[in-house]
């Protein structure tokens, strides 16, 4: 075998076969015929004669020994070997397309994957996207919902809070210290709140609420404000701490609310908070497996979720 030969024994070397190939404008020739049916439109769309289309087609016949068209009643139609060929046409001539397209398009830097809890992600961290947007219009952010230990590799930041070890091998940046307060509709405040501030209690019919995720909220708050837990008529626990904001905010009672998670409902008059809040000793950060380069996406990205605080 000749030492410049590809493949199999008896095949051709790539180069050879790629030397007989028909030349690339008749192939466009013959795409085109194919594609639209008709040797004229063909012409029309290539701005080429009729005949030019004609003779391009002709060759890629007598090269290959194959009919690729049949023309009867003054059209044509694609034989078998025409179809395959017009296949295979085609999707060639599309990756040319789409790899042209890429080529010309400038390099897009990758996304910046940060994992968010999903609470805060939804009420507090994406109706203030858009400003993160117009502030730094070059970093493109990917958002993924997810809470507890973080699997850097799979994402490249994580905003947390410090209810976990994460570890020594984690870096930190603090973001805001957590407060909490009791939050509930301005009606529901008006027949189950009487007074206000550190004199505002609950009346004897107030229900509860409570969410599976931050089972222990009630009863963190009691003690962070040095507090008694209100006596409740009624309690109910939802499954994410997301549901139990919304049942306070229809007025099925009251839950504890977040500072973040709340300030626009409470801003807006949605959400009451009649006895203000409290910081609870918990804390939000921004961890990373490396300590971010001053000026990198990921320093501006914490510069900006602490202004947003």
């Amino acid at each position: 075998m000749n030492s410049h030969d590809d493949g199999e024994p008896g095949s051709l070397p790539a180069w050879r076969e790629r030397a007989a190939l028909p030349p690339l404008g008749a192939l466009r020739c013959f795409e085109a015929a194919a594609r639209l049916g008709s040797f004229t439109r063909a012409a029309q769309e290539l701005h080429l004669t009729h005949g030019a289309v004609s003779r391009a087609v002709r060759s890629i016949e007598d090269a290959l020994g194959v009919a690729l068209f049949e023309r009867r009643n003054q059209r044509v139609h694609l034989t078998a070997a025409g179809a395959r060929l017009r296949d295979a046409a085609a999707g060639a001539f599309e990756l040319l397309a789409a790899t042209v397209r890429e080529l010309r398009e400038p390099p897009r830097k990758p996304a910046l994957v940060v994992s968010c809890e999903p609470t805060l992600l939804m009420r507090w961290l994406i109706p203030r996207l858009p400003a993160f947007q117009a502030a730094h219009p070059g970093i493109a952010l990917q958002w993924s919902a997810g809470g507890g230990p973080v699997g850097f590799g799979e994402v490249d930041l994580a905003i947390r809070r410090n209810d976990f070890a994460w570890g020594r091998d984690v870096h930190a940046q603090h973001l805001f210290d957590e407060r909490v307060g009791p939050v509930c509709s301005p009606a529901y405040r008006g027949g189950h709140v009487a007074g206000a501030g550190r004199s505002a209690r609950f009346g004897a019919d107030v229900c509860l609420l409570h969410s599976a995720t931050r089972a222990g909220a009630w009863d963190e708050w009691a003690r962070a404000g040095r507090r008694k837990r209100p006596a409740a008529a009624m309690e109910q626990t939802f499954e994410h701490f997301y549901f139990s904001l919304q049942a306070a905010a229809a007025g099925v009672g009251v839950a504890i609310g977040p500072w973040q998670l709340v300030r626009d409902e409470i801003e807006s008059g949605v959400l009451a908070a009649p006895l203000g809040f409290v910081a609870d000793g918990s804390a939000y950060y921004l961890l990373s497996p490396t300590p971010a380069r001053a000026g990198s996406p990921a320093a501006l990205l914490a510069q900006w979720l602490r202004a947003q605080a």
